[in-house]
């Protein structure tokens, strides 16, 4: 075992350190060659000299192995160190006890008569030496009447049994010197509030069928309960039934919420509790509904059902609700919400406006999938589709105009947006009906002149799209082009930040890009690629196959176009 090693208290620290207790305390009274030997033993212990000896310590100090030995025993007076050893000679540095107060060397023969009374309320098994200079301690340090500690000590065991442990009997006793209880008068004044909480609260525990009998402790959180809070004994019980709570610290939590919410008599705990069980089960339920995996229902419902009812919306709503959030991917507790208040913000809230919503949105959805299928489509339907349909509607087209649309947008790359083209020169055109569309359009199977238009720019656009896409999914195919295409990515976000805070990363991650890029250049011509292969190539330069130049003029491509086709 190594020479000096310290209490769990004091290593736990990680570092050598001298507590503020020792230099407020002990300073002040302690020898100097004392103070020398105290600190070199903090830091021997804390810098982990396993193979340090009493002969090595002496020598670091420039004293005899003895001078060193004395002054620990004198250290272990004020119960600073403790001498565990003495051959080989060992010792443990303790941490000192209070900040306050000046230390007294313990002199056990001077409570000769107080250690015979100890020992005689304890019966149960014969007390250590450092049991009794606990108690020493004790009357020492806050100033104890040796009645008023054995007054203690004898309320502890009737409490707890003859195999109580002194950290007990300590703590309790402080608590009581905490509250100015030092003398016999003052310990049995608590003592009797203590004894007159007893009944209610062996009453309370009996009601909830807590096996034990109540301490000090229980006491002064009884106190609490009734005289600050201002609970009954039966709103208590109440309380603790309905909170499940089977501790004192669960009462004390459970009647605190209480206390928040306003909530003292039993009827009001009962309807509360009621309220407070539901929102629990609904979260339960809603988080079946939605797939999510609930540990602890407290944040779901604080955070998101306690709101959903407070703005009106029943279980059984929040439960459609959740079933509809699932099937459209919206399978969490914070998408739910923002479904929810995008409902609230429209004034949906009951059960059958919600019902009457999510079946319109399900009649949406299966028109989608039929226009979807009319445009040669089979994905399933996006948000997008959606916000699609609700424009189309808002330009006032029937479902049969729709149909007629998809029709036309079978086939092209990107039928959706084709849609859009040939609805909007429809509406520009004031076309609102299907029958009004071939009178207009008789040139060219019923189409307008303006959706003709559109289609054939349309059309050149996604064509110049595609190749580019398809050149870059041929080089993204390479492992070697894609790894240093995300590496240039990556670094081109690095870049950016670089450049805003710190100028030598940003020449130094330029470099790093310009060396990928010429890697990334290599590879692609030995694909048979160049970088502009990824770039759409427009079959007409001045307009990029709108139609209109720059000031918003009809192209020359579009005159050569309406004129070819007779437009």
């Amino acid at each position: 075992m190594a020479f000096i090693s310290a209490a769990a208290e004091l290593t736990a620290n990680g570092r050598t350190q001298i507590e503020n207790k020792f230099i407020t305390k002990y300073l002040p009274v302690l020898d100097a060659r004392a103070v020398k030997v105290y600190l070199m033993a903090l830091y021997a212990c804390g810098s982990g000299l396993k193979n340090y000896t009493l002969e090595d310590f002496a020598r670091k100090l420039e004293m005899s192995a003895d001078e060193v030995a004395n002054y620990f025993d004198y250290l272990e007076e004020f119960e600073l160190v403790s001498v565990t050893s003495r051959s080989p000679f060992e010792v443990r540095v303790l941490s000192a006890e209070n900040v306050t107060g000046s230390p007294k060397k313990l002199k056990p023969e001077k409570y000769s008569a107080f250690s015979s009374a100890v020992q005689s309320i304890i019966t149960g098994r014969m007390i250590s030496t450092n049991e009794f200079l606990e108690y020493f301690y004790l009357l020492d340090e806050y100033s104890f009447e040796q009645n008023a500690l054995l007054m203690i000590i004898n309320y502890c065991v009737n409490l707890k049994g003859n195999d109580i442990k002194a950290a007990y009997i300590k703590k309790v006793a402080k608590s009581f010197a905490e509250e100015g209880a030092t003398t016999a008068a003052k310990v049995e004044e608590k003592l009797s509030s203590y004894t007159s909480s007893t009944p209610a609260l062996a009453k309370i525990f009996t009601a909830l069928s807590i096996n034990r009998r109540p301490d000090p402790d229980d006491s002064a959180l009884y106190e609490k309960w009734t005289k600050e809070l201002g609970f009954g004994d039966d709103a208590i019980i109440c309380a603790a039934r309905h909170f499940r709570a089977r501790t004192a610290q669960k009462i004390d939590q459970a009647l605190a919420e209480l206390y928040k919410n306003r909530k003292f008599d039993p009827k009001e705990i009962e309807d509360y509790c009621r309220e407070r069980n539901s929102l629990y089960s609904c979260a339960r339920e809603l988080a079946k509904a939605l797939g999510v995996y609930m540990q602890d229902a407290a944040p779901y419902v604080e955070n998101y059902v306690g709101a959903w009812r407070d703005r009106g919306f029943e279980n059984d709503t929040l439960a459609l609700i959740a079933d509809y959030c699932f099937l459209q991917g919206m399978n969490s507790f914070e998408k739910m919400n923002d479904y929810v208040s995008s409902l609230y913000d429209e004034g949906v809230i009951t059960q059958s406006a919600v019902t009457e919503k999510l079946e319109r949105a399900a009649a949406d959805d299966k028109l989608l999938k039929s226009i979807l299928g009319r445009c040669g489509l089979t994905r399933r339907i996006i948000e997008h589709d959606r916000q699609c349909l609700k424009k189309w509607r808002e330009w006032q087209f029937s479902d049969e105009m729709l149909f007629a649309a998809a029709d036309a947008a079978a086939g092209k790359n990107n039928p959706v947006a084709y849609m859009n083209s040939v609805l909007s020169s429809w509406k520009s055109e004031g076309i609102t009906s299907a029958g009004a569309i071939a009178p207009r359009n008789p040139a060219d199977g019923g189409e307008s002149k303006r959706a003709i238009i559109e289609r054939h720019y349309y059309d050149l656009r996604a064509a110049a799209k595609a190749r580019a896409d398809r050149a870059l999914a041929k080089a993204m195919k390479d492992p070697e082009y894609a790894e240093t295409r995300k590496q240039l990515n990556s670094l081109s976000i690095k870049q950016a930040f670089a450049e805003v805070n710190d100028d030598r990363s940003a020449a130094r991650i330029s470099a790093q890009i310009s060396g990928l890029t010429a890697r990334a250049r290599a590879r692609l011509n030995a694909l048979g690629l160049k970088p502009d292969d990824f770039v759409p190539h427009y079959k007409c330069k001045l307009c990029n196959d709108t139609g209109y130049d720059a000031e918003g003029r009809q192209c020359e491509c579009l005159q050569r176009f309406i004129k070819i086709n007779k437009l």
